[in-house]
């Protein structure tokens, strides 16, 4: 995704997530079980990092439990959303981790200076993919190690589809496709890169109660070809009818597309070619299947 293509506002992202902060943990049923395989997967891995991001931490589970696995580690807890951080603090009654207010695509962090960057679901909400990873390469020590998940483009397509029949507007963000996204980590000089894809789904009773649930955790519409008005009775109606059509054994599915990588920081920056590219091939992303949980 290039710089010109922006469909996020980074400010509405912000805003939606700070707000919905004290009460995320209540409804992110999912991402807490994304980032609870994201951190059984670091248990394959014979590593013992000195500095440890968790990038996009949210309410910072994410970084009690990486600094429980490495308690001699420096855990850095990064977040766009105060009202995120605030609620971190609560959780780290024993002050395990640091605490950054913070872009991802800026970072406050010198250099080839972190061992390993932890990123869950955080990088569907950056309007720009390879200036994220440009900024995590940046970071990173030669070796070091990005672990993350994403959304893939299959995410919320029931919704997506019943919106379409509603209006113009976009109301669900775009998701890079995983091959897009090996790209990007291959452009930005990391190593090595591994991706597979699972896939989820939750169940709701209507698709109000879907909109609420994405609404608590400030998963709300953000994107700059957003309504800025109020939904209409209408076009709600028309939206909760065609999502009926997807109804099975009483309730509605919502499904997600997970994206789960890893890639390494490289020991030497590739051989840049012309135009701003590396001479690095796409077929050295190697891809790894595994089956969806159900």
């Amino acid at each position: 995704m290039s710089g010109e293509n922006r469909p996020l506002d980074a400010r509405a992202v912000r805003r939606h997530f700070d707000r919905a902060s004290k009460g995320y943990d209540d409804s992110a049923v999912l991402q807490a079980r994304v980032r609870q395989q994201l951190l059984d997967r670091r248990e394959w891995i014979a590593f013992e990092p000195d500095v440890v991001v968790d990038l996009g931490c949210g309410t910072a589970h994410g970084a009690q439990a990486l600094a429980v696995r490495w308690p001699r580690a420096r855990i850095i807890a990064v977040d766009i959303a105060p009202g995120m951080l605030c609620e971190a603090g609560r959780l780290d009654a024993g002050r395990q981790f640091e605490r950054v207010c913070a872009d991802a695509l800026s970072l406050p962090l010198p250099g080839a200076s972190v061992d390993l960057v932890f990123c869950n679901l955080l990088l569907q909400w950056c309007d720009d993919l390879d200036a994220a990873f440009a900024e995590i390469t940046r970071v990173l020590r030669p070796r070091g190690l990005l672990t993350f998940t994403t959304f893939g483009p299959d995410t919320l397509i029931e919704l997506r589809e019943a919106w379409r029949e509603a209006d113009d507007y976009t109301h669900v963000s775009p998701f890079a496709d995983m091959h897009d996204i090996g790209d990007g980590l291959v452009r930005a000089g990391l190593v090595e890169p591994v991706l597979d894809v699972l896939r989820y789904t939750l169940t709701y009773p209507d698709v109000r109660a879907l909109m609420r649930d994405l609404k608590a955790i400030g998963a709300q519409n953000a994107t700059t070809g957003r309504p800025r008005g109020l939904t209409g009775k209408q076009r709600l109606r028309v939206v909760e009818q065609a999502y009926e059509r997807h109804r099975r054994e009483g309730f509605l599915p919502a499904s997600y597309e997970v994206v789960f990588g890893q890639a390494w920081g490289a020991t030497e920056r590739p051989d840049r070619v012309h135009d701003g590219e590396f001479a690095i091939p796409v077929s050295a992303i190697r891809h790894r299947g595994g089956p969806a949980p159900r």
